[in-house]
């Protein structure tokens, strides 16, 4: 079977712009994933390269039938808000045995365009040319998280490229656990999550998470943390929390927040979710 190639990654960026080199994707809000076929049965992987199979047996059912056997595709599972989850394909890697890294993704697109049959909960990731700054007004006042923007004719190269950015609505990025608080009233499992980035090698403090969480999400991230408890802080700074409790750095949540303060923390922070596709080495500061 293919090992699962290095994912290419989007470069956060402030900047807006139209341009007819470029094309605009809608920035998805979930698990990114490879699908990987060679005459077998279809594999997912997860972007630290983990089989996500067993999670997603509708989605390896969707790829069986979707009318070639042999495929490397880049996408995102989504959970809609009606429970129904969907594989939205946005690149194609490989098809019928011919490597597509080496050609310009808008050849790649249409390529990936036809290659499948779509239905149901297999999706083809639409894109608009060239208006990006129109597109943008359109994804924030939609609600959504905002857009990749990817230049046309650049190949498929793994790791993180200035030739993908990322134009988000609303502030937000991924974060490192590194304790938590008791809860306080009628509240169960947990008060707030302590959380961090990592700069030059050490874990900085970025403040604490209260909001956002449901009681299921409050008791099974307890019971989690229980399990991964540290006598020491593993912050390289300071953390006014006389009682916390700490943890190993090892989970990563997503967070959105309002602004970062002067002195370095998130103002009005709500917990977004667990993120099981990012390694804790990697987050760090966004620069949006």
């Amino acid at each position: 079977m293919i090992d699962p190639p290095e994912l290419m990654l989007a470069t956060p960026t402030d900047r807006r712009f139209s341009d007819d080199d470029w094309l605009f994707e809608r920035k998805l809000d979930g698990v990114r994933a490879l699908s990987i076929r060679d005459g077998w049965r279809p594999q997912l992987w997860s972007r630290t390269h983990k089989r996500l199979d067993e999670g997603y047996p509708e989605l390896v059912e969707a790829l069986g039938g979707a009318g070639t056997d042999r495929f490397i595709t880049d996408g995102e599972i989504v959970r809609a808000d009606d429970g129904a989850v969907r594989y939205y394909l946005f690149d194609l890697l490989s098809f019928e045995g011919t490597d597509l890294t080496g050609r310009p993704l808008r050849e790649r697109k249409e390529i990936l365009r036809t290659a499948f049959r779509y239905d149901g909960s297999l999706r083809y990731s639409e894109h608009r040319d060239a208006e990006g700054e129109e597109y943008y007004q359109h994804a924030c006042d939609s609600g959504w998280e905002g857009l990749i923007a990817k230049r046309a004719d650049s190949p498929y190269v793994g790791g993180r490229s200035a030739d993908w950015l990322k134009f988000k609505c609303v502030r937000g990025q991924e974060f490192v656990v590194g304790g938590f608080t008791e809860p306080q009233g009628s509240r169960a499992g947990f008060g707030a999550l302590i959380v961090g980035y990592h700069e030059n090698g050490a874990l900085r403090y970025a403040g604490k998470v209260g909001t956002g969480y449901d009681h299921a999400t409050l008791r099974a991230l307890r019971a989690r943390m229980d399990t991964m408890a540290r006598d020491s802080s593993p912050f390289a700074d300071p953390v006014p929390e006389p009682t916390a409790h700490w943890i190993r750095p090892e989970l990563v949540v997503h967070v959105g927040f309002s602004e970062w303060t002067r002195d370095g923390r998130l103002r009005h922070p709500r917990f977004g979710g667990l993120r099981t596709d990012r390694p804790p080495a990697e987050v760090v500061r966004e620069t949006r």
